[in-house]
This record gives C-alpha cells, sequence and structure tokens, in this order.
C-alpha cells in the first residue's frame, strides 16, 4: 500500500525492555511500545482476543502469523488472576512471584482459558522470536508454573496438548 506508513507495535512489560526496542526501532516510520497486549488492543480498539493474531518477527523482513489451535474456551477460574505490575500470581487470597517469563507464559494461558496455544504462538508472544523445535525452554517454564499454581491450590493447571502446546484447564 503506498502513501501509508506501517506501523510497528512493540510489546515489552518493563520500562528497561521498553527503553531497549526504542533504541532497536528508532529507525522505523512509526512505532509503538506498550506493557501488554491488552493495552495494544485498547489503542487500536480491538476488543476480545483475535483469532488470527500477526507478530512480526525480529529478523528485519520476516513476518508471521501465529493461530491458536481452535477449542472450547472457558472462563477462567474465578480467583485466579495475575498482577502485572507487580508480577504476582493470584489465586483467592494468596499471592506467589512470577519470573518474567513465568508472568508472560501465563498471562497468555489466562488471558484465554480453555484455548490451546501452540509452540510457534507462545514462543513469539513469550520469548519473541521463532519456535525452533526445541521445547526445554518452555516446558521448564511450563514446570515451574505448574508448580506454583500448586502451591497456592489454585483449580487450574497448564493441560499439554502434545505436538501442539498447552492451555489452561480446570484442575
Amino acid at each position: 500500500m503506498r502513501g501509508v506508513a506501517p506501523l510497528v507495535i512493540g510489546i515489552a512489560s518493563s520500562p528497561a525492555e521498553r527503553r531497549q526496542l526504542a533504541r532497536l526501532l528508532g529507525g522505523t516510520e512509526a512505532f509503538l511500545i506498550v506493557s501488554s497486549v491488552d493495552q495494544a488492543r485498547k489503542f487500536l480498539g480491538v476488543a476480545g482476543t483475535p483469532h488470527v493474531a500477526p507478530v512480526a518477527v525480529a529478523a528485519p523482513t520476516v513476518a508471521l502469523t501465529a493461530q491458536p489451535v481452535p477449542g472450547a474456551v472457558t472462563p477462567p477460574p474465578a480467583g485466579l488472576s495475575i498482577d502485572s505490575d507487580r508480577r504476582v500470581l493470584r489465586w483467592l487470597d494468596r499471592e506467589i512471584a512470577l519470573t518474567r517469563l513465568e508472568h508472560d507464559f501465563l498471562r497468555c494461558l489466562v488471558g484465554a482459558p480453555g484455548q490451546v496455544w501452540t509452540y510457534e504462538r507462545l514462543h513469539l508472544e513469550v520469548w519473541g522470536n521463532v519456535h525452533l523445535g526445541r521445547g526445554s525452554d518452555m516446558h521448564s517454564v511450563v514446570r515451574r508454573v505448574r508448580r506454583k499454581l500448586a502451591r497456592v491450590n489454585a483449580v487450574a493447571t497448564i493441560h499439554a496438548v502434545r505436538g501442539v502446546g498447552f492451555r489452561l484447564t480446570p484442575a
């Protein structure tokens, strides 16, 4: 499309990451840096979770479209929430601290409970790069998040869909 400047949207949860992203995108005609996907959706006027989310990859000319696997989407268990400002998982009156990766991973799943998130889409959303088929980094985060969900006695767990990805389900 001629005459229309491309808009690059960067999502980074911490101020330091946003500054680094601003430096990386400095030569771009138009860019927006936000701290969460929800903030980007509000800015763009998009309601709800889209079925297809275009995501720009770090390589200069590569863009991928990641599609979640369709499935029955259920509401998150009442009382389960993520406090992004403090990076904590909250279940009823209990809280537990999350690392950046745990936080970003769990935000994806809590934002669309019951929906299967593919390895590819999770890797793009959480790690910011393309999934290369090795899952040890992702499985390590899943293991830690499962332990933390159990530690606060949450009625939700992370279910692995073999060869596809993960979803948040009732325990």
